[in-house]
């Protein structure tokens, strides 16, 4: 496992990250805590949940994941020996704080709620979920309108979380921060207005990254190498469709797919690309999910990949890319693949 600094904050982090969003919907806790022991075993120190979580969020569900984290924490007495992200919601979620947008006021509930359910007086990475005055990520992309954003509203709402966030670093109830589901604009505004005002400078972003979904390569790359906002990868395999278990429109029994009754990653244009790249791995005797995450990892702007799984079984298999290298020749002709399948989703 390699450690990968997290920003500029001095925090390492091994570069594969656990993932645990489906613990106290589609999995027990049982099995979030068999999923944690495994991951300790093999290594990883970095662990990301959120409020949200569990998937698809909802009064009855969100809050149960760190609850779940927050047991294993009080049963195994281990807290020290993990870096852990969370995460606030970015608006929009009646169930969470009426579905008001993050800001100064609701961070001080939010952090204190997620203190609380994970059983811990510090929080190591807090993120702002998602971007509330619109994104590209998820299914946003083909409706994104920039143009219709308030400026001056956003940098207000952007300068008040972080005078906040600055506070919260201070008496020590979080010792980082990064955002998630960010745009290159974006980031830019939060590393000057932290510069500007002496605020805490964002030490990563999490956004979505996988064959399929490539958006970082180009200007956020540059951003990331420039001023060390490395990135959290989630969705290695694209939720699940680059394992080949959605061709053709297939709904496994206890999939994501058939547990929250849509899929909107599956088209024309993510079938015939997952297609290509399931038969690279087939050509090269590469299991497709270890290849998808071992190429995450070669990109050098990546902090972590986080990996996410229902059961321990599809974590083993995530868990062998670790000890997976690409030749010259899969880069090539995974580079060649994405020439043909630029944006499938």
């Amino acid at each position: 496992m390699e450690m990968k600094k997290l920003g500029r904050t001095g925090i390492e982090v091994t570069d594969i990250c656990l993932g645990t969003m489906t613990w106290g919907s589609q999995n027990t806790q049982d099995e979030g805590h068999a999923q944690i022991a495994m991951a300790r075993d093999a290594g990883i120190n970095f662990m990301d949940t959120a409020e949200l979580y569990a998937v698809p969020g909802s009064p009855e569900t969100s809050g149960r994941t760190e609850e779940i984290i927050g047991n294993w924490f009080a049963a195994n007495k281990d807290r020290e020996s993990w870096v852990l992200a969370s995460k606030i919601g970015g608006g929009g979620n009646a169930f969470l704080r009426e579905g008001k947008r993050a800001d100064g006021a609701s961070i001080r509930i939010a952090v204190d709620g997620s203190l609380k359910r994970l059983k811990t007086d510090y929080i190591d990475l807090y993120q702002i979920h998602w971007a509330s005055r619109g994104h590209y990520h998820f299914e946003n992309y083909w409706r994104y309108a920039p143009h219709k954003q308030d400026t001056a509203d956003i940098l207000a709402n952007l300068e008040d979380m972080l005078e906040t966030l600055g506070e919260l670093v201070k008496s020590g109830k979080i010792r980082a921060i990064g955002v998630s589901n960010e745009t290159t604009w974006g980031i830019s505004q939060w590393l000057r207005i932290a510069e500007a005002k002496g605020f805490p400078r964002l030490a990563s972003v999490q956004n979505e990254y996988n064959f399929l979904r490539r958006l970082f390569d180009h200007d956020l790359a540059e951003l990331s190498h420039h001023e060390d906002v490395g990135l959290l990868a989630y969705s290695p395999l694209a939720a699940g469709m680059l394992t080949g278990k959605y061709l053709g429109g297939q709904t496994p029994k206890g999939s994501r797919k058939d547990y929250q009754k849509g899929f909107w990653r599956q088209n024309e244009f993510s079938e015939a690309a997952t297609r290509d790249y399931l038969a690279l791995a087939n050509k090269h005797g590469l299991d497709p999910a270890q290849m998808a995450i071992a190429f995450c990892r070669t990109r050098p702007f990546m902090t972590s990949t986080i990996i996410g799984a229902t059961s321990t079984e599809q974590l083993a298999v995530d868990l062998g890319a670790v000890n997976l290298t690409l030749s010259p020749e899969v880069l090539g002709e995974i580079d060649a693949l994405f020439r043909r399948h630029p944006r499938p989703l």
